[in-house]
């Protein structure tokens, strides 16, 4: 069976901030061939569709959710489909985890996605948001895109065909709606040991600050332009370790919001208005959402 329709999905099950109510259905796209049927499922179901890799950037509301949620194969391993010079292009499927990218890059001894280790993301996600950290992002080293929508169906896109930006990606085509199908990135050839020392230190750095072991989203808010890095206008302003009920701002980084168990969306939605309106009050900064809601 090439698609798979399963009703009634929890979010809370789906994510990693382990809050959201039930969904309409989840679709299940076991094979391209599935791309076929699913605006008509679609059109059956009703809602709107939400594609979802490991839901690590969501934060979904409390109650029912009138959304679809889409979830894509994790494809085959990685490939190199194309070498020249120093640099080789590796072709991954979109529903593949993050860090099974980053350690198969380690063995081939592949350099450029170090920056992005401790994200616990999908590789689609992280094109679709444009993920970064401590100096890289996607848009570094992305070469091409399969995207897939309904008015334009399945193409390969090139750099030219798309916008990137800072937590931003988006078909240079009026798709109301896209789907990330896989990915072909351009890294560079290192020694393995070299990449692996990269990725170790990325990750002592990150576990030193961000709680990568709690039940989280992420950074909550976007770094602004201009000013201090969110993470610090939160703290000066209070609110790290601030909690209210099951959820609170991690007392390791302010800017990431952590469910200590039995949180809420409704809470995180009070202490995520409460941190804007201490932050705008303190520093005169509209501190911008880089988590997803959905509601």
């Amino acid at each position: 069976m090439h698609l798979k329709v399963l009703p009634g999905p929890v979010l809370a099950q789906r994510t990693t901030l382990r809050l959201g109510g039930p969904a309409l259905a989840e679709i299940h796209l076991g094979s391209e061939r599935a791309l076929d049927e699913l605006p008509g499922r679609l059109e059956e179901l009703g809602g709107r569709p939400l594609a979802l890799g490991h839901g690590s950037n969501v934060l979904a509301a409390d109650g029912p959710l009138p959304v679809v949620l889409l979830r894509v194969p994790e494809g085959d391993r990685p490939e190199a489909v194309f070498s020249s010079g120093e640099e080789t292009v590796v072709r991954a499927g979109a529903g593949m985890g993050l860090p099974v990218l980053l350690s198969w890059c380690a063995r081939h001894g592949l350099s450029g996605l170090e920056g992005l280790a401790g994200i616990p993301g999908g590789v689609g996600g992280a094109v679709a948001m444009n993920a970064g950290s401590f100096g890289t992002d996607m848009s570094r080293v992305l070469e091409r895109v399969l995207l897939y929508s309904p008015c334009c169906g399945l193409r390969w896109a090139g750099r030219d065909d798309v916008r990137m930006g800072y937590r931003f990606f988006a078909p240079r085509t009026a798709d109301r709606f896209f789907l990330v199908l896989g990915v072909e990135l351009r890294l560079t050839r290192a020694e393995p040991e070299a990449v692996r020392a990269a990725l170790d230190v990325t990750w002592a750095r990150k576990r030193a600050s961000q709680p990568l072991a709690a039940a989280s989203a992420g950074c909550v808010f976007k770094n602004p332009e201009g000013a201090a890095p969110a993470g610090r206008l939160l703290d000066e302003a209070g609110f790290k370790g601030r909690r209210l009920g099951g959820m609170a701002f991690s007392e390791l980084h302010a800017n990431f919001l952590v469910n200590l168990g039995g949180g809420t969306a409704a809470q995180a939605f009070e202490l995520i208005q409460a941190a804007r309106e201490a932050v705008a009050a303190r520093s005169g900064v509209a501190l911008e959402l880089e988590v997803k809601v959905v509601e």
